[in-house]
């Protein structure tokens, strides 16, 4: 048995020092990527406060546009004013009014865009060469991203600073230059083989499956030997110092190259479409309640931080009230917006809904709200729902790729054996997440990640992480090859 197993360790040697090599070294491009890359200067989006007393009443202005139908309708922050933002489709350009004159602004959301990118990246006044619209995933905009469709904002600069940008809900989707962009080229090229045609799909996942399962069976007959051959006296030179460093780093190796693999089978075949769907299309021919005209009213005791139109199941319209969390301090400097970008912060309070044909209050408030939209979305009785929950962080199955916050989780059972996500203040469903993806998402954040280090802060988890690679690259890699050699002789 121990020889047998010392063989089958051997004979795995050469193309599992090779995976470790390959994916040991590339994977630590990745911790450079989220701990030195170029990202936000600004973490929130732009802020202005609300005030419809002098703007028109939003039928006339929908009416006047010839608009009878949306997806979503919304006050956003625009450069020097306030704006009526309107996506009739997911997929075509939304459209912008004046509030006060009502009228339209053509043509304005690859403008929106460039404000919002200037905003985040604090360069108000930089030169833009050129805005695009990206309806398709890439590998310079790869799936992880989520958020489709979004605008690449590209600076006139010599570094290649560039934005994307998803105008829907004022995100920052993602930011890179020239170094992040060669970083994370090569990442993609020798961590997940982006280099292969697309055609090449089931060859490329079944290769990286195979060269990182040989990994993963070294590694567990290197543990095997750990515990059955026992030596009263330690090897001296290189077979020595293997041993050793096996006792202390099998178990990183092994967490890194099974998790590898479970992802690369679970998710080697990346979805190219967003998960994220808008509700379909109100009416939205009944606003009869003037709110422009009764705003200083509605706000005298309270302070809005978000305005939105939407509808309940029974076809009702609801202007949606976001009011803003206890003041807290945002954050400022570079490491503290890292964090945030991926622990997230909520950026608003409750919302109050106001029925946009009576003005009346609506008492069932955002949980009811949130419950019609996930049977709207799926389908599916209330019945079906085991718990519901208020995402305020991101983390777990609704990770910072998403970039919505807050919204409202559904877990469901049979049929659909599932977790829901949506967001109250547009009607989206956000994120859905079948029960059977779970075990991998915990298994890549814990074992390949290594997230459950992550109250030591970002920065250590990274550290510790790089550490473990290089020792195991040196320790295991280099000094199995040169006893191998040895025994060879």
């Amino acid at each position: 048995m121990k020889i047998k197993l010392l063989k089958l360790h051997r004979a795995l040697a050469l193309f599992g020092f090779a995976a470790l090599l390959l994916w040991g070294l590339s994977g630590l491009l990745h911790p450079w990527l989220t701990t030195f890359g170029v990202q936000q200067a600004v973490f929130a989006p732009p802020q202005r406060a609300l005030n419809l007393n002098q703007a028109l009443p939003v039928q006339q202005v929908l009416g006047h546009a010839g608009i009878l139908q949306a997806q979503s309708i919304r006050v956003v922050v625009g450069e020097s004013a306030n704006l009526l933002q309107v996506t009739e489709s997911q997929l075509t350009p939304r459209r912008y009014f004046d509030l006060n004159t009502g009228q339209e602004m053509p043509n304005h959301d690859p403008v929106y865009a460039a404000f919002l990118a200037r905003h985040y990246l604090n360069v108000p006044y930089a030169e833009i060469a050129k805005v695009e619209r990206i309806e398709k995933f890439s590998n310079d905009y790869p799936a992880v991203n989520r958020l489709l469709p979004v605008y690449r904002v590209q600076f006139d600069q010599p570094d290649g600073l560039n934005a994307y940008v998803y105008t829907e809900t004022a995100a920052l989707a993602a930011v890179s230059d020239n170094t992040k962009h060669r970083v994370q080229t090569a990442f993609q090229w020798l961590h997940t083989w982006s280099w292969m045609p697309k055609a090449a799909e089931t060859p490329r996942v079944l290769l990286i499956a195979m060269l990182v399962g040989v990994l993963l069976l070294m590694a567990s007959s290197g543990l095997a030997m750990l515990v059955l051959i026992r030596r009263k006296v330690r090897a001296a030179g290189a077979k020595g110092w293997h041993r050793m460093a096996g006792y202390v780093l099998v178990v990183p190796v092994l967490m890194f190259s099974f998790s590898g693999v479970y992802h690369v089978v679970q998710h080697g075949w990346p979805d190219e479409q967003s998960q994220l769907t808008m509700r379909p299309a109100i009416d939205v021919q009944n606003l009869d309640f003037p709110i422009h005209s009764n705003w200083p009213e509605i706000t005298r005791d309270l302070q809005v931080s978000g305005l939105s139109l939407v509808a309940n199941q029974n076809g009702e319209l609801l202007y949606r009230l976001a009011l803003p969390l206890p003041k807290h301090g945002l954050p400022e400097n570079a490491q503290a917006i890292r964090t945030a970008r991926f622990d997230g912060v909520q950026p608003t309070g409750p919302a109050i809904y106001l029925n946009a044909n009576t003005g009346l209050l609506w008492r069932d408030g955002d949980r009811e709200m949130a419950h019609q939209l996930a049977q709207l979305h799926t389908g599916l009785p209330r019945e079906a729902i085991q718990h519901v929950s208020l995402v305020t962080r991101f983390g777990g199955d609704y990770d910072f790729r998403n970039k919505r916050l807050p919204v409202w989780k559904f877990d469901y059972g049979q049929p659909l054996n599932a977790s829901v996500f949506v967001d109250t203040a547009t009607g989206v469903l956000a994120d859905i997440t079948v029960n059977s993806a779970k075990p991998e998402i915990w298994s890549f954040s814990m074992l390949h990640k290594w997230s459950f280090l992550g109250g030591l802060g970002r920065n250590v988890q990274n550290i510790v992480m790089c550490v473990v690679v290089v020792l195991a690259v040196v320790m295991m890699a280099g000094f199995g090859l040169r006893s191998r050699r040895r025994a060879g002789h």
